[in-house]
């Protein structure tokens, strides 16, 4: 069969593949040997700007035709490459081998030595892969994540001054607001991808160990630190890790997983909340013509885009969760292991961004029932009881606390009759009796400010 969205072996391929399309940009193999191609050619510029005494007479006017390798970069290059690989079983020096090509064609050919100059395949590696990383998660992911809490905010402001009755241990407890609840999810969706965009993009550039040995032993008297923190730091626009082995240490990688994986539990959270909501028929959802939400039983219209993204944000944790573990976990200066690892570092986020599509949709079609709120907060007058004992100690009520325990703690709903009829008998004030009297399941909710 012909690879196709239905011959896809991977959902990200196959039945998702227009969700998360883009991200072949970022993490596709096509994707990867491109970023080597950027890394390799932006290296060699840097050298020449070094002012290297072997590349002095290099022509800076073929930086433009050096760019132009990566800017046009196309999959016909990329097969060239792969086709290379067949022949040195080494991907890096697939793409060297493929520069040294281009070089000749540019009738640069006495230069081609220093194309991959001093450097091991990881060089190129840990930087092409954080690099990918970047900016997938600047264009692609955190936009989308913004849509989820932006959506969210709305939402917090419609419903700002909704009464809902608030569930603790699954029990009837003290009334809250719609809109507070929804944004307890934006105010922790807001942190944690502070936090997730605060982590540095760390990449290794130090040679086979490190140390750059290779680099000293050719220009002993360079200053290849300075020269690497620029090219790094100043050219590729990632941040340097200056003491490593033969590979970056994956401590700042594993950090963004883990970062990404506190974003989903949060949104793990908020999919289980409106999926009890909607259970409790706190939420109805807007009906789509001709959908249908079970085979058997026409009348369902089920939760569905929540359980979608639940399921997807659980999938991608688990990628997280190991890759963030295993990553900086490497035998002596440098096992293999985190090679193949790394090639999946695009599928958890490509998971993640079908559940926040997921989201956004489910989001978009709630529909606020408030005829049932109404109906269990007013089921529910013995909620009131925090309430009443609480200005009853303000009073210096004598035990107030099991005064209300003993009127709530009963196998029966209490109704607002039976609260006003105790109020009447408590022995307080007349204007303390007012006060009491005017709370109810619908205003006793505090205080929610945008």
């Amino acid at each position: 069969m012909n690879f196709t969205p239905l011959t896809a072996i991977s959902p990200v391929d196959g039945r998702y593949r227009d969700k998360v399309e883009a991200l072949e940009n970022y993490f596709s193999e096509f994707a990867l040997i491109r970023y080597r191609v950027f890394v390799e050619a932006e290296y060699f510029i840097a050298l020449v700007e070094a002012d290297l005494p072997q590349l002095k007479s290099f022509d800076r006017k073929n930086f433009d035709a050096l760019r132009n390798l990566y800017r046009n970069f196309s999959e016909e290059n990329a097969k060239h490459i792969k086709e290379l690989e067949k022949i040195t079983n080494h991907d890096v020096k697939a793409v060297e081998y493929f520069l040294r090509g281009k070089f000749k064609e540019m009738g640069c050919e006495p230069f081609v030595e220093f194309i991959h100059f001093g450097l091991t395949s990881q060089d190129i590696n840990n930087t092409a892969v954080p690099l990918s990383m970047k900016e997938a998660l600047q264009h692609q992911y955190t936009p989308l994540l913004a849509q989820v809490i932006d959506k969210l905010k709305s939402l917090s402001s419609e419903w700002k001054e909704v009464s809902m009755l608030a569930h603790t241990h699954g029990q009837p407890a003290s009334p809250t607001i719609v809109g507070k609840e929804f944004y307890v999810f934006v105010e922790r969706l807001i942190n944690q991808k502070d936090e997730l965009v605060r982590l540095p993009f760390a990449a290794k550039f130090g040679g086979a160990t490190g140390n750059m040995n290779a680099h000293y032993a050719a220009y002993p008297n360079a200053d290849w630190k300075n020269f690497s923190d620029h090219f790094v730091n100043e050219v590729l626009g990632l941040s340097r890790s200056h003491h490593t082995t033969q590979i970056e240490h994956y401590d700042f990688l594993a950090a963004q997983l883990d970062a990404l994986k506190r974003i989903n539990n949060i949104l793990i959270d908020l999919c289980r909340d409106v999926w009890m909501y909607i259970s409790m028929e706190y939420f109805k959802q807007k009906i789509k013509a001709g959908e249908v939400g079970s085979s058997a039983m026409p009348h369902k219209v089920n939760p569905i885009d929540f359980e979608n993204a639940e399921g997807n944000l659980g999938v991608a944790n688990s990628l997280y969760e190991h890759l963030s573990s295993k990553l900086p976990i490497s035998r002596l200066q440098r096992d293999l292991t985190d090679s193949t690892v790394l090639r999946n570092i695009g599928v958890p986020i490509a998971h993640s961004m079908i559940a926040l599509h997921s989201l956004l949709k489910g989001l978009d079609r709630l529909i606020l029932n408030e005829a049932k709120l109404k109906e269990d907060l007013e089921n529910n007058w013995a909620v009131v009881a925090e309430a009443i004992q609480t200005i009853l100690r303000r009073e210096n009520y004598p035990d107030p606390y099991n005064t209300l325990k003993e009127l709530t703690r009963k196998n029966e709903k209490i109704s607002a009759k039976e609260i006003s009829s105790f109020i009447d008998s408590l022995k307080v004030s007349e204007e303390v009796k007012k006060e009491l009297k005017a709370i109810s399941p619908f205003s006793y909710t505090g205080k929610f400010q945008l």
